[in-house]
């Protein structure tokens, strides 16, 4: 029995697990990494295995840098189940198609400078739409949370609410050979308790080895609820001034949130009922109606608010721009709210509103969401000034705001709770995180051995 680790080790980004056991082999995500070029080209790298000898990859949730790859690995040969939740399905197939159609822009955006260069036009995408919807035929939904899927003789997954975003799920592991029996978890990215819409993380069964994410695990979050206020008073400060709020999201979770605590706002006063926001993602738009499909995900709260036949994402001033024109003319917008993706600023709408916003005193940018290393928002946060953007260097004069409390991650606290409830595993395998916070959340685990592995190394289970 083997675990491997094929990304996200060291690293926050391209969550790629393996276990081999009774010559099967179980990929645990296959994502993207995300960041600077270094990144572009790790995407175009070897696996560190052959997708053929892949039997079955389950799938813990739709962000892109868990299931960024798969249309690559069915590319490359794989042609077992992908096993996940409906609602991840969803939101998967969405995040895929997305990824698939910026790197085909991107590709022939780059092939037309070089043909104006005179030199060859060789730029490819990492995967193309048909490969994103050829994997599709793969996936396979689970019945439902805490219910096994059978892997094979003596081998069998559960998967478990993780809390973090829709259909997301931590993945316990049963596995048997040669007479020896292990109980691998498998965290995938967890949330935390007490956030609107999604329901708390469930409590996690006791395993052997622990594989778990560690984001967050050398921080705590700021509170929910001052984080709210503060973006409540971050737009109407600027709003005042007559400047645009620019909030870069995640398609996924964030946005539908910000969505929820502004119509909430609005109904307790604290927010102008003639406040107009426009949603400028078409991937945002589309996971919002993912969203209102998958009521079976959502809290006790949430789920009254859609029995009384409100929809808690709806608010009045709400637009919609879906359309490339629609997304142009919000150059001419002022005192508005515009939510964009990407929430880490590597691509989408919102660097076309940063490159337009980020120069004017009145404007301002509200973060609210995890920045890697070497992504735009990163730089922006770490008081680059000036930035380059399409080419340009843009002078940042706007007001910059980072709101930790939306974090769709577990912090330092919520993690050591988290692990303190698998029992005493022999081993925790540490991953999807920056080294420093990996050694301090290693420095605070006790009663169990804390491995943090390289990219590519196996361990034996004995």
């Amino acid at each position: 029995m083997k675990l491997e680790f094929h990304g996200a080790d060291r690293n926050v980004t391209g969550s790629c697990h393996m276990v081999r056991c009774q010559d099967k082999c179980i990929l645990i995500d296959c994502g993207m990494y995300q960041g600077g070029r270094e990144m572009d080209e790790e995407n175009r790298q070897d696996f560190g295995f052959n997708p053929q000898d892949v039997d079955v990859l389950l799938l813990t949730h739709g962000h892109l840098d868990h299931c960024g790859r798969i249309p690559l690995l069915v590319k490359k040969g794989f042609t077992g189940k992908i096993v996940t939740t409906a609602a991840t399905r969803e939101l998967a197939r969405l995040v895929m198609l997305d990824s698939a159609r910026i790197q085909e822009e991107e590709a022939n955006f780059q092939n037309k400078k070089r043909r104006k260069q005179g030199k060859k036009e060789d730029a490819t995408p990492l995967y193309t739409t048909l490969d994103a919807l050829t994997c599709l035929d793969y996936f396979y939904d689970i019945t439902a949370f805490n219910h096994s899927y059978d892997l094979g003789p003596s081998m069998k997954a559960t998967f478990y609410d993780a809390g973090h975003i829709l259909g997301a799920a931590s993945i316990l592991l049963e596995l048997g050979e040669d007479g020896c029996r292990k109980r691998i978890l498998y965290s995938g990215d967890l949330g935390y308790s007490g956030r609107a819409i999604l329901r708390d993380p469930a409590v996690p069964p006791h395993a052997d080895i622990v594989v778990m994410e560690s984001t967050y695990g050398n921080r705590l979050h700021k509170q929910l609820e001052p984080s709210i206020h503060e973006l409540y008073e971050a737009i109407e400060v600027t709003l005042k001034r007559g400047g645009n709020v620019l909030i870069p999201s995640f398609a996924l979770e964030r946005t539908q949130e910000i969505l929820y605590y502004l119509r909430e706002g609005i109904a307790q006063g604290l927010v102008k009922e003639n406040i107009q926001v426009f949603l400028d993602s078409p991937m945002a738009i589309s996971a919002t109606e993912i969203f209102q499909r998958h009521p079976e995900c959502f809290d006790s709260e949430t789920w009254e608010i859609f029995k009384t036949g409100e929809d808690p994402f709806d608010l009045p001033g709400l637009h919609y721009s879906r359309e490339t024109a629609q997304s142009i003319a919000l150059k001419q917008v002022k005192g508005a709210v515009i939510i964009a993706g990407s929430g880490m600023a590597t691509g989408g709408r919102i660097r076309h509103h940063l490159e337009h916003n980020l120069w004017r005193k009145e404007a301002a940018v509200v973060f609210v969401g995890f920045a890697a290393r070497g992504t735009l928002a990163r730089r922006i946060i770490d008081g680059q000034d000036p930035v380059r953007i399409y080419g340009k260097e843009i002078d940042v004069r706007a007001r910059i705001y980072t709101i930790g409390g939306f974090s769709a991650h577990a912090d330092q606290q919520d993690l050591l709770k988290w692990h303190s409830q698998t029992g005493s595993p022999e081993t925790t395998f540490l991953v999807h995180g920056e080294e420093e916070a990996m050694a301090t959340f290693a420095g605070l685990l006790k009663n169990t051995r804390v491995e943090m592995p390289e990219l590519h190394q196996v361990y034996e289970l004995k």
